[in-house]
C-alpha cells in the first residue's frame, strides 16, 4: 500500500498542507480539516481511493511551540514522580499512627483523609494493620 506524507503548517490564517509524493498543496482553516483536505488532494490528483493509501501528517511547529511541549513533558513527569512520593510519605503517616495503635478511622480523621483512603493506604504498606474496636 503506497504511503502520502503530507507536511503541515501554519500560515497566516490557514494551515498549509503539502503531499510530497505528488509535490502540491492545499490549505484549510481548521486543523479538524487538515486530513479532509489532504485526502482529497490526493485522491483529485493520484486519482486513487482513501481505502488504497495511508497518510502519515507531520506537523510543523514553532520551535518556541516545541520547547514550551518539551517542558510541559519535563513538569509533567516530575509532578508524577512528586505524587508517587507524596502517595508513599501518606503511606508512611498512616503506617506509623496504625503502629501506635490509632484506629484506621482516627488515623483518618487526624490526616484529613477519609477513612477508605487510609484502609487503602493501610492495604498498600503490605502489613496487615491492627484490628481495633473501633474499625469494625
Amino acid at each position: 500500500m503506497k504511503t502520502y506524507h503530507a507536511e503541515v503548517t501554519r500560515d497566516g490564517r490557514f494551515w498549509l498542507i503539502r503531499v510530497r509524493e505528488i509535490d502540491r498543496s492545499t490549505q484549510a482553516l481548521r486543523y479538524k480539516d487538515v486530513v479532509t483536505m489532504a485526502n482529497e488532494l490526493i485522491e483529485i490528483m493520484d486519482g486513487v481511493k482513501e481505502d488504497e493509501y495511508d497518510l502519515h501528517l507531520e506537523a510543523h511547529l514553532p520551535s518556541s511551540v516545541k520547547d514550551h511541549q518539551a517542558r510541559a513533558e519535563v513538569l509533567r513527569e516530575e509532578a508524577q514522580r512528586k505524587q508517587a512520593e507524596a502517595a508513599a510519605e501518606h503511606r508512611a503517616a498512616v503506617q506509623e499512627l496504625l503502629a501506635l495503635g490509632v484506629s484506621q478511622r482516627e488515623a483518618g480523621e487526624v490526616l484529613g483523609m477519609s477513612f477508605q483512603r487510609v484502609s487503602q493506604l493501610a492495604k498498600s504498606t503490605g502489613r496487615r494493620p491492627p484490628r481495633h474496636a473501633a474499625c469494625r
